[in-house]
């Protein structure tokens, strides 16, 4: 089995970034927290963006349908605040 290096500063593979895709990073820096790569020199970064691909993630999926997100987070912010003064 080959191992495609995608982040060398980390050894991180091609098959470790999909893995947290599957689990539900969808960004770069979703990745970054999930495995470093991408932190340090910052050469792998569009390889991972290009990894991801488009329609990957939920939140993405609606923007590309053109519906506002920060109107979907505005109102998970609201509620927390309504949860937390009661």
């Amino acid at each position: 089995m080959t191992r495609v290096y995608v982040c060398n500063c980390f050894g991180v593979t091609e098959a470790q970034v999909a893995k947290h895709a599957e689990g539900g990073a969808c960004t770069p820096r979703q990745i970054a927290s999930a495995c470093k790569a991408g932190t340090d020199c910052g050469s792998c970064v569009r390889r991972i963006q290009a990894l991801l691909g488009r329609g990957a993630c939920p939140r993405r999926e609606a923007v590309d349908q053109g519906e506002s997100i920060l109107t979907e987070l505005t109102g998970v912010a609201a509620m927390a605040d309504l949860e937390d003064a009661a």
